[in-house]
């Protein structure tokens, strides 16, 4: 590990701000019947976003497969649609086909602008409104979209002047501790097609109030069911770091298993957290398993389940 690397760790770790430069997208949909097509589309109930409000929502197929993860940001008659790049055209697409079913429709702003993700030990809190207030001498233009844990996206016009110079820039190696720290998935990786929705565990995901949409029938059934079979969370491994760091590899994709050897679920992102001073990973475990301080193997590895995030 660099000293650069440890340096702006700690930065960040102790209060400072830093920013990671990423390709995202962003989807503008407006119309009179947007609200109507959209309330079809997503998880949550766009009915009830008010102007300069966001909410999160996800796209879903027929069987309630994850198709895409947004921030959804109402403007006016107008809704900006924010995502990963690898699910950027799974949102135009899904969003384009209904432009020739009425007056509803869709551009993709993306190219226009540049993304950055916020990380910092205590930005402020969303508002009861779930706007974010903070002050323009870090950021005076772009669009802001609430983050899952402790992070928050910031779309930047193509215009917009430089980043302040002082503000640190997080490089991909950091990005991955921080992002496996903070208990948010990457798609492709954490999660894709073969997810069900509440298995993320993301609160304010879906609306079990609104109308029927698309995959809502399986969603429903999981919801009244009690529980899903499986969710994302958080493991610590309990080798010494000398030990557990050599794994990084071989645990990503790993099995998991009980201490009487009944599979228990499966890895998807391994970091070292010098905060903690230990290896952690996300990873998918079944239900039976999630409680706090449960003992997994992987590997002949022992792993403690812990709750997400973990800083």
């Amino acid at each position: 590990m660099s000293s650069n690397f440890e340096n702006d760790y700690n930065h960040i770790r102790s209060g400072g701000y830093g920013y990671y430069e990423q390709k995202r997208g962003l989807i503008a949909v407006w119309g009179k019947e947007a609200v109507q097509f959209l309330d079809g589309l997503i998880s949550n109930d766009v009915k009830t976003l008010e102007d300069g409000v966001q909410m999160l929502a996800a796209f879903l197929n027929a069987q309630g497969r994850l198709l895409a993860v947004v921030s959804v940001l109402r403007q006016g008659d107008r809704f900006l649609f924010e995502t990963e790049e690898a699910t950027r055209e799974n949102v135009f697409n899904n969003l384009f086909r209904f432009t020739y079913a009425g007056d509803f429709f869709v551009e993709d702003l993306s190219d226009n602008y540049r993304f950055i993700e916020l990380f910092g030990l205590n930005p402020p809190p969303p508002n009861a409104d779930g706007s974010i207030s903070r002050s323009p001498d870090i950021f005076d233009s772009g669009f802001r979209f609430m983050g899952r844990a402790r992070t928050e996206t910031i779309a930047l016009s193509n215009e917009a002047g430089p980043i302040r110079s002082d503000l640190l820039k997080i490089s991909d190696e950091l990005y991955e501790v921080l992002r496996i720290e903070s208990g948010i998935p990457k798609y492709g990786v954490d999660m894709d097609e073969t997810t069900i929705v509440p298995e993320l565990g993301i609160d304010g995901l879906i609306s079990y109030k609104k109308g029927c949409y698309i995959g809502q029938e399986i969603i429903a059934r999981i919801h009244f069911r009690g529980h899903v079979a499986k969710q994302l969370t958080g493991l610590i491994l309990s080798e010494p770091p000398a030990v557990a760091g050599s794994l990084t590899l071989e645990l990503v994709g790993g099995e998991l298993s009980s201490t009487q050897g009944k599979n228990a679920g499966r890895i998807t992102s391994v970091a070292f957290s010098p905060k903690l001073g230990k290896t952690i990973t996300l990873a998918f475990v079944r239900y039976d398993f999630l409680a706090k301080g449960t003992e997994l193997r992987a590997n002949g590895n022992t792993c403690i389940v812990h709750p997400l995030p973990f800083l």
